[in-house]
């Protein structure tokens, strides 16, 4: 049995609160890992030249605003980039989160779906917040596109991570059993 394991279940014979405590502590590391695959995923993708191209075509839908700002790499690209990054990231949280945070052997079949829903409308929710982030990091504090793209991509990371956990408790909650 590995260390990983052992600590598990010493967590677990403290009572359902200690057990609680430890996911979220193995949580935070999984998120933290999570947010570097996003901001890494970012970094490249908003340097690709064909997505660098589409910072100069503003990109409006629904409640979607990515404006093109002068002097700085927005618009399109930055939806694009911003948006992938984010769902490939909660893609591997995903897997790792059921596999190693909660020992779950829920289900992938019913837990997947319900993750996606979840995960479309919190994409969607940071779709919106992020340019309105981005533009005031940009406008109002004149800070360049790249850092106010980073700082607009860590606090809309830091929200879903406060929103994921409780929902991923819920749908991970069936263990392994003992080999």
């Amino acid at each position: 049995m590995g260390k990983l394991n052992q600590i598990d279940k010493a967590a677990e014979n403290k009572g359902s609160g200690i057990n609680t405590l430890w996911q979220f502590i193995k949580f935070i590391f999984v998120s933290l890992g999570a947010c570097i695959v996003q901001v890494v995923t970012l970094a490249i993708l908003y340097n690709i030249p064909a997505i660098k191209e589409l910072s100069d075509t503003a990109f409006h839908w629904w409640v979607f605003d990515y404006p093109v700002i002068e002097g700085e790499r927005c618009g399109l690209a930055l939806f694009i980039s911003a948006n992938v990054a984010n769902v490939l990231a909660q893609i591997v949280a995903f897997f790792i989160n059921k596999e190693k945070t909660f020992n779950s052997s829920a289900n992938t079949a019913v837990t997947l779906p319900i993750y996606i829903v979840f995960t479309i409308a919190l994409v969607c929710f940071s779709a919106w917040l992020n340019p309105v982030i981005f533009q005031l990091c940009v406008n109002k504090f004149n800070l360049g596109s790249g850092l106010a793209l980073t700082i607009a991509t860590a606090v809309c990371s830091a929200l879903q991570f406060f929103l994921y956990f409780p929902v991923d408790k819920i749908l991970f909650h069936k263990k392994k059993e003992e080999k």
